[in-house]
């Protein structure tokens, strides 16, 4: 028998709380039952976003949400600016070169953080840039970008601050009202550990300007829509159209969990994570792909050793062992894998994870020190649990 363990950055492990709230009954999304639900997420996503702006709900993937802010920001012909770092960063700008609008694009190698004071330097020179969009938490290579600078950097400017936050909502930390960033878009996979299908975004004022005088064309994906959906006077809230009602459940149920920890313990288990997955890869001599530094709270990413295969090590981590890792994409497919740690994981994923990886490793004839990444990984959550 075969125990899995689904090691990726998404789709992540689904606490049991959460399958048990999905298998109940289902609900009619237009009744005061299903209203009273909705209204009780929308305020708890508030509070996971950190931020007083309406957080607004579709049935799609995490690019869907991304798409959303594309065409109710801008119109045909805006100019636009996109800070990419892999290949999460790039879509921002594959969607704004599909929607037609003028798009520079400031493009960093895979596995560095995007540089806020470029962003900054570029808003100086093209005051009529309408938004800037970034990736927070760059799943591909498992850089977390600093928000709080670009937030800085972008302030002032006429310019819109978006982030893809889709990894990072819920493990690496973002304060969306204090630190100014307009639009955040999460994903429903990742650290609010519900199965995919769900996107969220949340909306300042100034992007609610913006959205107001928008041309590109929508129609399921248009915010004005949506707002009015969360206004309804009678059921309310509700959504402009068919709700994924089974995932809204399960996601009360993940946010009630996210509550009960609190956002600061929350954010803090993540570190540990992060601190004792890299110190375990680097006990095993392998290399980091992504920065040793304390953002980098959503995912490991790392080089596969001279010698090996990637696809042969993760096919005998997965099938042998039980544990499922990610390989690498764009131009790191097959050069790195990476393990994922955000949403419901602690120190036995780790544990599990490292063992796997040692035996792996040993099994393909890469020299491993047998125990030497449990034992780094063990110091790193006995300081953290004593």
């Amino acid at each position: 028998m075969i125990k899995k363990f689904l090691m990726t950055p998404g789709p992540t492990q689904i606490p049991p709380q959460v399958l048990l709230a999905m298998a109940r009954p289902i609900i009619h999304h237009r009744t005061a039952e299903y209203s009273e639900l909705f209204a009780r997420v929308n305020d708890n996503l508030k509070y996971v976003f950190q931020t007083k702006n309406e957080v607004l709900s579709f049935a799609s993937s995490g690019t869907g949400g991304m798409e959303s802010a594309v065409v109710n920001l801008c119109s045909p012909g805006d100019r636009v600016l996109v800070a990419a770092a892999g290949k999460f960063g790039e879509r921002w700008r594959d969607l704004a070169q599909a929607y037609g609008l003028g798009c520079e694009c400031l493009e960093y190698e895979y596995g560095q953080p995007v540089d806020p004071a470029g962003i900054g330097r570029s808003l100086d020179a093209d005051p009529g840039i309408r938004a800037v969009f970034v990736t927070h938490s760059e799943t591909s290579t498992g850089v977390v970008n600093d928000m709080q600078a670009i937030g800085a950097a972008v302030a002032g400017h006429p310019a819109v601050l978006v982030s893809d936050s889709i990894s990072g909502m819920g493990s690496a930390e973002i304060r969306t009202d204090e630190w100014s960033v307009d639009v955040v878009v999460a994903g429903s996979q990742k650290a609010l550990m519900i199965p995919p299908g769900m996107a969220f975004v949340s909306v300042s004022e100034k992007a609610w300007a913006l959205a107001e005088r928008s041309k590109s064309p929508k129609f399921y994906f248009d915010w004005l829509k949506a707002r009015k959906g969360l206004s309804q006077p009678q059921p309310q809230p509700t959504t402009a159209f068919t709700p994924a009602v089974s995932l809204v459940v399960g996601l009360d149920a993940a946010l009630s969990l996210i509550r009960e920890e609190g956002l600061e313990n929350l954010f803090a288990r993540h570190i540990v994570l992060g601190r004792a997955c890299r110190a375990a890869v680097k006990a095993l001599g392998l290399e980091l792909f992504s920065p040793d530094g304390d953002r980098s709270s959503s995912v490991t990413a790392v080089r596969v050793p001279e010698g090996i295969e990637d696809g042969r090590l993760r096919t005998l981590m997965r099938d042998k062992f039980g544990v499922q890792l990610a390989g690498g994409q764009g131009p790191v497919k097959g050069r790195i894998f990476r393990i994922g740690h955000c949403g419901y994981y602690n120190y036995t994923d780790i544990i599990v994870t490292i063992t796997a990886l040692e035996l792996a490793l040993k099994e393909l004839g890469h020299p491993v020190e047998p125990g030497a990444g449990i034992a780094a990984a063990e110091k790193i959550f006995a300081g953290s649990l004593a």
